[in-house]
């Protein structure tokens, strides 16, 4: 009778040391290795808070014109739905950046580069909730 209840005793300590042991190991990995804050964002991550504007006809200063789309990649969901809402501002900024523009100013990668950042910046002086990240040409075409 003694040794059943030694038994018994030393399996409900066992049991309890293994429960604290996988206790205090679900909360080492949960503080300890918290994602990265600096890390780059995942493709699924860039895709759920990012806004495709519709493609975008229109004439440039040197005569030509050019037809584009975007994708515009903004930090936080409150920033996402700003960004849908005011999707006719960001149009009428996209319009009036290319509109200024020549051919040779968005020729090559450095000018689409250019060209991106430039419209981040001005989107991003609209916004109130968030920030535009990146800013990634979709359809690009120059006549």
């Amino acid at each position: 009778m003694f040794k059943n209840r030694l038994v018994n005793i030393m399996l409900i300590i066992l049991v309890a040391l293994t429960l604290v042991g996988v206790v205090a190991f679900v909360l080492i990995n949960q503080y300890l290795y918290e994602p990265d804050p600096d890390a780059e964002p995942t493709i699924d991550e860039i895709i759920a808070q990012s806004f495709e504007t519709k493609e975008i006809t229109t004439n440039l200063l040197s005569n030509d014109y050019v037809r584009a789309s975007f994708r515009i990649h903004v930090d936080s969901k409150s920033a996402l739905t700003e960004v849908q809402k005011r999707d006719f501002q960001v149009n009428n900024i996209i319009l009036r950046a290319l509109s200024g523009k020549k051919a040779s100013d968005l020729a090559g990668p450095k000018g689409i580069e250019a060209f991106e950042n430039d419209i981040k910046v001005q989107i991003n002086e609209l916004m109130q909730e968030g920030e535009v990240i990146q800013v990634y040409t979709t359809t690009w075409v120059i006549q």
